[in-house]
């Protein structure tokens, strides 16, 4: 029970991962908000875990939604211990060279997820200094670590993470506030049914365990990240993918 009586923020999380990380807080004590932009899957990953789960609908694109759903949390919990910046684009965004992306398509991908991280970022911020301390875990992908191709908006997002993880931690730090990165591998969740079979078993005979990645080999490194445990860890970052990439 690692984060027995913390209140936790998990950001997409009705689903795949963000509904691992949210289900693996509840199992450690924590009480945990799922900040989800779609209403049935939040609504039912929410009342699928139970009392200590809270489901608020969330855009992480618009700040006055981030904001809202943070100080809702800290007003019904009493404050915010932790948060996880899950939520982003990934599905339909590969496929196409970088000469053939769409720019449209191209803003869209790092508004959401570069801009959606600094908005939920910024909405804790507040309840954590108030709490004397917090941790922030960013979700960033190994593609930006061996420069996956016909996914140039998406790395480039998750590169930006990686680079804001560092600044933040720097930020932050005065107030207690750690704040690092976690590199998942290619996880076998609803929305990477989608990806081509041949990415797969790049992945799954590139890595030094030579096998598909599941939500659970990802959740208790975020869950560790947002202990006690790791209160002196900041600004690093953490590739999990069974050794596809090294870092």
């Amino acid at each position: 029970m690692r984060l027995d009586g913390k209140v936790i923020v998990v950001t997409g999380a009705g689903r795949g991962l963000g509904r691992a990380f949210a289900e693996k807080c509840a199992a450690e004590g924590a009480r945990v908000c799922l900040a989800e932009l779609l209403p049935d899957i939040g609504r039912a990953a929410a009342e699928a875990i139970g009392e200590q789960a809270l489901f608020v609908q969330t855009d992480i694109a618009d700040w006055a939604s981030v904001k809202a759903m943070a100080d809702r949390v800290a007003s019904t919990w009493g404050g915010i211990d932790g948060l996880v910046n899950n939520a982003g684009i990934a599905t339909g965004v590969g496929g196409k060279r970088f000469d053939q992306i769409d720019p449209d398509a191209f803003l869209r991908v790092l508004d959401v997820n570069v801009r959606g991280t600094w908005h939920a970022c910024k909405a804790v911020y507040p309840h954590m200094k108030a709490g004397r301390g917090g941790s922030i875990v960013n979700l960033t992908s190994d593609t930006a670590l061996w420069g996956a191709t016909a996914l140039l908006h998406y790395v480039a997002s998750k590169s930006a993470i990686i680079g804001m993880t560092r600044s933040l931690a720097r930020e932050m730090g005065p107030d207690n506030i750690a704040v690092n990165a976690i590199a998942p591998g290619l996880t076998r969740v609803e929305v990477t049914e989608l990806v081509p079979r041949e990415r797969h078993e790049l992945y799954e005979a590139g890595r030094a365990m030579p096998r598909p990645q599941f939500p659970d080999d990802v959740s208790g490194a975020v869950a560790f990240l947002l202990s006690d445990d790791a209160r002196f860890i900041t600004g690093q970052l953490l590739p999990v993918n069974g050794g596809f990439v090294f870092n």
